[in-house]
């Protein structure tokens, strides 16, 4: 592994390597917070579970809209922009979170944040595209996780620590993190859409670009089974620490250490991953990935304390350590050269439709028949996604370095 590590230090360029800096430093801001947010929402605002998760549509709602302008501009004025701008609301966004104290004033800057927060990843993936050959994208894609693990791994535990002390200690903590990374990007990065990428990027129908992207069969479907399995995943991140609190008295400081042993999995176990599944067919590795994520969230039902849960994550996190790389990879690769950002902007909906369907739909299970519900609710749509996987496997002959055969 670290034979592999000191030649890719070689083989990539510098550029590459201040991303994978400044995710570190972006991941550990938000890890700080995210993972208390809901219990945070709940206790400030002492509203039912279902009016808490309808903030987190809002984000979400507003994170979808705006990922479809960060595609076109990040194809039209360059990634480093769109990079620069998320990495600055976010700084505010932290600033600003610690004085709301109404649903409406959360519901404003939980609409910002949404809005603001899916610029960032459509410039990234598509910087490293940009920056990356073909053939060794599944390896960068899969670096810049595991060092962006780190921060997730770092963060909960160090906000776990600054909450024990003030949630607004966390909040400011979280945006100094962004501004600092804000700088890195504005002063040090440079931009990687050249000008005849620009040019060539002008949209070519009404959809501004995206209906093209429209007509792609395999990437539409691709993108729907990729939203099911991500319901899954923000019933862990987001339901669980709430479930867990309210239902087996699991404290926050302990559910930041679930969210860390998912990070440590991330940095640890995904280089090894990586290796066993980068030469395969990348259908039926998302197929086996999504399993995983469907079965880490059904087995969350049949846990009662701490260590049930940690299971259930290391499931999930398996899950992902497969998904993750091999998706953006995918992306990435059916892409054409002047729609990147586009196609990393409609990839990237997948987090956004989940985040708004799947909190709003746990939250009527838990209300309205019992806690314990979400997550059977949740094992049955990432079992869906499984299913539309294995589907597209059987029709579609696709490798990472090649064209798919229909």
């Amino acid at each position: 592994m670290l034979n592999q590590i000191k030649a890719a230090w070689q083989n990539f360029p510098r550029q590459y390597w201040l991303l994978v800096g400044g995710s570190l430093l972006s991941a550990t801001g938000g890890a700080m917070i995210w993972p208390f947010l809901t219990i945070y929402l709940r206790q400030r605002l002492d509203l039912p579970m279902t009016t808490v998760a309808s903030l987190l549509t809002i984000n979400a709602a507003t994170s979808l809209i705006s990922s479809f302008i960060a595609g076109m501009a990040a194809d039209r004025f360059g990634r480093k922009h769109v990079m620069s701008l998320s990495l600055l609301c976010g700084a505010l966004y932290y600033g600003l979170l610690g004085s709301a104290s109404t649903f409406l004033e959360f519901a404003l800057l939980m609409g910002f944040w949404g809005a603001a927060s899916a610029l960032y990843p459509v410039g990234a993936n598509a910087m490293v595209a940009d920056l990356v050959a073909d053939q060794d994208r599944v390896d960068a894609y899969s670096f810049l996780r595991m060092v962006h693990n780190v921060g997730v791994a770092v963060g909960p535990i160090a906000g776990g620590i600054l909450i024990a002390a003030s949630y607004n200690v966390a909040f400011a903590a979280a945006g100094a993190f962004f501004g600092l990374y804000a700088l890195i990007n504005i002063f040090f990065i440079r931009e990687t859409l050249t000008r005849v990428e620009k040019s060539a990027s002008a949209p070519k129908d009404s959809l501004g670009g995206y209906g093209r992207i429209l007509q792609d069969r395999i990437f539409v479907w691709f993108v729907l089974a990729f939203t099911f399995t991500m319901v899954t995943a923000t019933l862990m991140f987001v339901m669980l620490p709430v479930y867990a609190n309210e239902n087996f008295n699991v404290p926050e400081s302990q559910y930041g250490y679930i969210v860390t042993v998912n990070a440590l999995m991330c940095i640890f176990v995904q280089y090894f991953v990586t290796q066993l599944i980068k030469k395969r067919p990348p259908l039926p590795v998302l197929a086996v990935g999504a399993l995983f994520y469907a079965l880490g969230a059904g087995s969350v039902a049949f846990g009662t304390n701490f260590w049930a849960f940690v299971v259930s994550m290391v499931i999930l996190t398996i899950g992902e350590l497969i998904m993750t790389p091999t998706a953006t990879s995918l992306t990435a690769q059916l892409a054409p050269e002047d729609m990147r950002g586009r196609y990393m902007s409609v990839y990237s909906l997948t987090w956004p439709l989940a985040a708004g369907f799947g909190p709003i739909f746990a939250g009527l299970l838990n209300d309205n028949i019992a806690p314990v519900a979400m997550w059977y609710g949740g094992l049955a749509v990432g079992l869906l996604g499984v299913g539309v996987f294995l589907i597209l496997s059987r029709r579609f002959k696709i490798t990472l370095t090649h064209n798919p055969l229909p």
